[in-house]
């Protein structure tokens, strides 16, 4: 039952979730393009450009697509819940213990591990992104407009104080002009 496999992969993408945002995209790499198939890795890349326009972190927005895409409005709701469900229970649980523990080193410690963890799952959802997002099928088969529009983008980010909207909005009219130029 569709119901049950999306509530079954959002628990296991939401249980193995930290550091949110683009750390969690390998994630939904692994069990929603790579073992599914539910989506591909170009609507995976579409569902993370959607999500710096929309209200909410990328998983949720996944969660959501996808959870519609395969079982209408409510395997969107089922999707959405079990993305969430790990977190809210481990949310409360370590609220709990780090009321009364929070002064115990080796708990500081395992905190500063995570951090460089978390900084390499980033670099791998960010390679992936722009593997498939500025290339076609293979890296010799580049995409001039597509490779334009994030250096005019990052150059942007770098040097101006833009705000991530405006920086959208500017690769959407990127994207837009060269829908009519071809």
């Amino acid at each position: 039952m569709i119901y049950l496999e999306l509530l079954y992969y959002f628990i296991l993408i939401g249980i193995s979730a930290f550091g949110g945002g683009y750390a969690v995209m390998p994630l939904i790499q692994y069990y929603i393009v790579d073992k599914t198939h539910w989506i591909d890795m170009l609507q995976l890349a579409d569902i993370s450009s959607i999500s710096q326009m929309t209200p909410g972190p990328i998983l949720l927005n996944a969660a959501t697509f996808v959870g519609v895409k395969k079982g209408g409005v409510l395997g969107g709701i089922v999707s959405t819940f079990g993305s969430v469900l790990p977190s809210f229970i481990f949310v409360l649980l370590l609220s709990y213990l780090f009321r009364k523990y929070k002064n115990i080193q080796w708990i500081q410690s395992i905190m500063k591990g995570l951090k460089p963890a978390i900084v390499g799952l980033i670099g791998v959802a960010t390679i992936t992104l722009i593997m498939h997002s500025l290339f076609y099928s293979s890296l010799s088969e580049f995409n001039f407009m597509a490779i334009l529009s994030f250096g005019i983008v990052l150059l942007l980010g770098l040097k101006t104080k833009l705000s991530t909207v405006n920086l959208v909005l500017i690769g959407a009219l990127i994207g837009l002009a060269t829908y009519f130029i071809q």
